[in-house]
């Protein structure tokens, strides 16, 4: 696993052994991150599912001004951690904050307002959905803000707030993007 763009190109971050982890592959992440090229620099962005940071870590080296890492596991946050020191960027700086919560703990106690959201959670489980819907009701979008869903289906059904707009899919992998419904902000 890489960085695929941007000033930290090409650097090679630690990652999970075994099959319980499934990360971003580099076909979709960089698929991904061409779709969002203009709307990196100077964000806000929160990475909810972590994991070893692959998304969030490619946003800063993109020109993301700051990242919100959040993973419930240990496990992925001691690899996190390792990552960051590997790039040389400060846990708790004005770059990087990392959080140990439940998704749902996260987006609770979040403040402000974010450019982009990676949402990620493992596949078995229907996190997503209720990641958007309390997306939606805190608010926790800017008005021209990005919710990234990547899961393995096509997104069924609608998230009250948020309307998506695009959907891409790469193998196995779907990416659903959203952003505020008209009522709720001014689309992009």
């Amino acid at each position: 696993m890489r960085i695929i763009g941007g000033k930290y190109r090409s650097r090679v971050l630690s990652e999970f052994a075994g099959e319980e982890v499934r990360p971003t592959s580099d076909r979709v992440k960089e698929s991904l991150f061409n779709i969002l090229a203009l709307k990196l620099y100077g964000a806000r962005v929160l990475d909810l599912f972590s994991g070893s940071g692959a998304l969030g870590l490619e946003s800063l080296s993109r020109g993301a001004k700051e990242v919100v890492f959040n993973d419930c596991a240990k496990d992925s946050i001691a690899i996190l951690k390792k990552n960051l020191a590997t790039l040389k960027i400060a846990v708790g700086g004005e770059e990087a904050k990392v959080i140990n919560y439940d998704y749902a703990v996260c987006l609770e106690t979040l403040r402000g307002q974010f450019d982009l959201i990676f949402i990620d959670p493992p596949y078995r489980f229907d996190y997503g959905e209720k990641a958007l819907n309390k997306i939606a009701q805190k608010g926790l979008l800017t008005d021209k803000g990005i919710a990234v869903y990547e899961r393995d289906r096509a997104f069924e059904g609608e998230i009250e707030g948020l309307e998506k707009y695009d959907e891409r899919k790469y193998g196995k992998t779907y990416i659903t993007f959203f952003r505020k419904t008209a009522e709720t902000g001014e689309n992009v």
